[in-house]
């Protein structure tokens, strides 16, 4: 054998052990919600690719991965303040994978020590909602201005880039504590100049 056929032998099995090792390293898996637990902040997820499983004949079957519980759910959260949204039983989420073991951290936060070595495994993800499949994608997306809205867009809160927010609603708009303009409570105020007839009143105050 010449030092070719030796150099390729080497390199074929490097990417074969290469190519095993990567099968059982896990970076972001779309997946499916199939439980939720908001008293924890995790959720159940049903990842939504399968894997391709080898017979003893040869042949491969394609098999549904293990569910994956009590995945934290990654809400927008900083400076004491944090956006939650009412995560749901097929909801589709974005599941990323620690590269150490994040059950200490889980537990007991701070920083901690990895209770096993295993890497990139299925039991460290994280769940990040809002990725769509093309069957659940949203319609009527506003390309110029930023919103929170409902799937249908029928209710949303939106500020465009001169500074406008607009309020829209398919039902009443509740406001427990009341509301002021400037210093003008609309539950409260009164008008001056009140008079019988078709005048006009003065302001309120």
């Amino acid at each position: 054998m010449n030092r070719l056929d030796l150099l390729n032998d080497s390199e074929e099995a490097f990417r074969s052990a290469f190519d095993g090792r990567q099968v059982r390293m896990w970076t972001a898996l779309p997946g499916i919600v199939t439980a939720v637990d908001f008293s924890k902040m995790t959720c159940s997820v049903q990842p939504a690719i399968q894997a391709s499983v080898v017979n003893e004949d040869g042949s491969s079957t394609r098999v549904n991965l293990p569910l994956l519980l009590d995945v934290p759910i990654v809400f927008p959260s900083a400076g004491g303040f944090t956006i939650t949204f009412p995560l749901a039983i097929n909801d589709e989420v974005l599941v990323i994978f620690s590269s150490r073991c994040i059950d200490a951290w889980w537990q007991s936060g701070g920083v901690q020590r990895a209770m096993e070595a295993r890497m990139h495994d299925l039991s460290d993800g994280f769940a990040i909602p809002g990725p769509k499949s093309v069957p659940k994608v949203i319609g009527s997306i506003s390309s110029t201005a930023l919103q929170i809205r409902n799937n249908a867009g029928t209710s949303y809160i939106e500020m465009g880039a001169d500074g406008k927010i607009k309020l829209v609603s398919s039902a009443e708009v509740e406001i427990p504590n009341g509301l002021k303009v400037g210093s003008i409570s609309f539950a409260t105020h009164v008008h001056s100049g009140v008079t019988s007839g078709g005048s006009n009143t003065g302001g309120p105050v």
